[in-house]
């Protein structure tokens, strides 16, 4: 079987199917991890290297920038009870697409390449974006056993331009953003665990590889990782769904099959279950609902509908804070100390935010708009309370 969905061209990526509320949330924060590293300014000397995150880079380049041109997933499915053909499952691969940020100005001959731009006041700098693209594989489980599903990640090169009028509604330039082209596959593939398949738990695989034709850089060479980075898909993240099977915790499997869960070979990645909200049957929906978790004769365990496979680390079940005012998109630091340091900038470090990128103008214009309130609950929360256990 060939199932074929090039990923979506820039702005205008299609919503996510299947579940949503969490898995959406909880993606978006992992994606953009990395992109915008405190302080969020061009000329900050701190986390000078951008797109550090889940980068899949060309098969060409990749072995002399000591990169990856493969990612892997490999995850348990349960699918017991349920015939191999009419066990769903859906991957979603999402990831970053490099842009490049560049500005014309109207001259009196045409547009001239500038670094930096200003326009009523506003200021606007030459840098670097990203996009988000998508590529959709819905599968039947028996297809991928009986041969390689596979998927293009076909993204063509482009250009955008955002024109720039001022006041007077004349045209004083553009904000003009190039991309180059993507190419490459995912591919996935499932086998029993057990030989005959009796046990209906299969081993599924999801591989994500990059062949867009990129240039050779010599190892060395300064900032060649930074160039190649416009061909790798970046911060890639990968998504599976089932609404007729189960997968299972890597970290919590059932007795019967840790040693299933330990054989499962993840690269680059590391998938976790997901609370999924929008299953109706209570079954597998979230910690501790499945039949099999918490105990009983097969040895407890945790199963959910949704995987999220991540080049963040992640524990089973995770959530965004609900005190988070936002995406700051740097995940692994506390948001209390990220806004604090936002709004310790000096005028000037913040006008140079503002100019490097639209997202890091939200995140000022939303830390400027935080009350006492909003600001007090950023440091800390007891979510409960359990008893004191003797001899812990």
């Amino acid at each position: 079987m060939n199932d074929v969905t090039p990923a979506a061209p820039p702005d205008s990526a299609p919503p996510w199917g299947g579940p949503a509320g969490k898995v959406e949330k909880i993606v978006r924060t992992c994606l953009y991890e990395g992109y915008l590293l405190w302080p969020y300014r061009r000329s900050a000397l701190k986390n000078t290297k951008r797109w550090t995150f889940g980068g899949v880079f060309p098969r060409s380049c990749a072995t002399a920038l000591g990169e990856p041109y493969r990612m892997r997933t490999q995850v348990l499915l349960d699918a017991s009870g349920r015939p191999a053909g009419q066990t769903q499952v859906s991957v979603r691969v999402r990831f970053l697409h490099v842009v490049d940020r560049g500005l014309e100005r109207a001259g009196p001959d045409g547009p001239e390449a500038v670094d930096e731009l200003t326009v009523d006041g506003e200021r606007h700098l030459a840098w670097q974006e990203a996009t988000e693209r998508e590529v959709s594989v819905p599968l039947v489980l028996a297809a991928a056993l009986s041969g390689p599903v596979r998927a293009a990640v076909d993204v063509p090169a482009g250009t955008d331009r955002e024109p720039l009028r001022d006041g007077a509604d004349r045209p004083a330039g553009a904000v003009v953003r190039r991309w180059r082209a993507l190419r490459g596959t995912v591919e996935i593939t499932a086998e029993p665990v057990r030989a005959d398949g009796t046990d209906g738990v299969y081993r599924l695989t999801v591989d994500i590889v990059n062949t867009t034709p990129c240039p050779v850089p010599e190892a060395d060479a300064r900032g060649a990782r930074e160039e190649a980075c416009a061909y790798a898909f970046v911060s890639t993240h990968t998504v599976l769904h089932s609404a007729t099977g189960r997968f299972v915790s890597l970290v919590d499997p059932p007795r019967r099959l840790r040693e299933a869960a330990g054989a499962c070979g993840n690269q680059g990645t590391w998938p976790v279950l997901v609370d999924d909200e929008t299953d109706g049957d209570g079954a597998g929906d979230g910690p501790g609902a499945p039949a099999e978790a918490g105990g009983g004769a097969d040895g407890g365990g945790s199963f959910a509908r949704t995987v999220l496979s991540s080049p963040v680390t992640l524990y089973d079940f995770p959530e965004v804070a609900p005190e988070s005012p936002g995406d700051l998109f740097d995940g692994t630091e506390i948001d209390r100390l990220l806004i604090l340091g936002v709004m310790s900038l000096t005028e000037e470090e913040q006008r140079e935010a503002r100019a490097c990128d639209p997202r890091a103008r939200e995140i000022l214009d939303r830390c400027a708009g935080l009350g006492p309130d909003e600001l007090l609950a950023l440091h800390g929360t007891i979510r409960e309370f359990r008893p004191v256990q003797e001899g812990t």
